[in-house]
């Protein structure tokens, strides 16, 4: 299960657009039986484990992910997001896991959730030592995963919106009160915190001054803002409604200092 690929083609089939994840909630059992129910119709072998990769911000869970790590039968599987936004090492571990669990004759059959290309040589490995793998996708599939990954799959399907909907639900900040819920709920707050912190004192001063009127962000400071904003969502470029809940919870933050 790439996370990654679940979050940003899950809000597109569900919004229309691609939409940061604080504005989404996973329902984590819900996901857990809908992978469960797929790999009972493609298999009709019992569960060994669900693997999730996912980005770690700032080099540490988010509340979110350490939800699914304490979670039965889900193994938490991070790799890191760097300073332009990009995950760095998940496709590695998917590969990684992949190529063991077949050549130690854990698996028969593997599902895959992801659309990367990159995850091709993992798939390419598994089947070397005679496992079956099922590429899984958001719908349209065919517009957002590799066509050279879909190829090399023994057999693809997707998740169409009615599925996504039972696990994946939409909330768009419509309030002051819900955007915050949903950045301190992500751990959005917490990466910004050390931004607020080296603030000098007479700086920060004249920002809640500022922000009395205004919410504009002086460019010095949202640029570095921006930063942790792509690390956060694991991505270089941010819409227009991540970029709006990362300036609003950083005007909060130096508000309550």
């Amino acid at each position: 299960m790439d996370a990654g690929y679940l979050f940003a083609q899950g809000s597109v089939l569900l919004t229309g657009s691609r939409q940061g994840r604080e504005l989404f909630t996973l329902d984590i059992p819900s996901v857990i039986k809908s992978l469960q129910d797929v790999t009972t119709a493609k298999t009709g072998l019992p569960l060994l484990r669900i693997y999730w990769y996912d980005g770690m911000r700032l080099g540490r869970p988010t509340p979110e992910q350490s939800t699914l790590a304490d979670s039965n039968d889900i193994k938490i599987r991070l790799g890191q997001i760097n300073s332009a936004g990009e995950q760095k090492g998940v496709d590695a571990l998917i590969i990684t896991d992949l190529a063991q669990l077949a050549r130690n004759h854990a698996i028969r059959d593997a599902v895959l959730l992801s659309g990367d290309e990159d995850v091709r040589v993992g798939v390419m490995l598994a089947q070397e030592f005679g496992v079956r793998v099922h590429l899984l996708g958001i719908q349209p599939a065919r517009s957002n995963q590799s066509r050279s990954l879909a190829q090399e799959a023994d057999t693809t399907t997707e998740w169409d919106k009615a599925t996504v909907c039972t696990f994946l639900s939409y909330s768009p900040p419509s309030t002051p009160c819900v955007a915050i819920s949903a950045a301190a709920a992500t751990g959005l707050d917490a990466q910004i915190e050390p931004l607020v912190a080296a603030l000098a004192p007479n700086v920060l001063a004249e920002l809640k001054v500022a922000f009395a009127s205004s919410d504009q962000i002086p460019h010095e400071y949202d640029r570095s803002l921006l930063q942790v904003g792509r690390q956060h969502y694991g991505q270089p470029t941010l819409t227009a409604s991540e970029r709006e809940v990362l300036r609003k919870a950083f005007v909060r933050l130096v508000g309550n200092k």
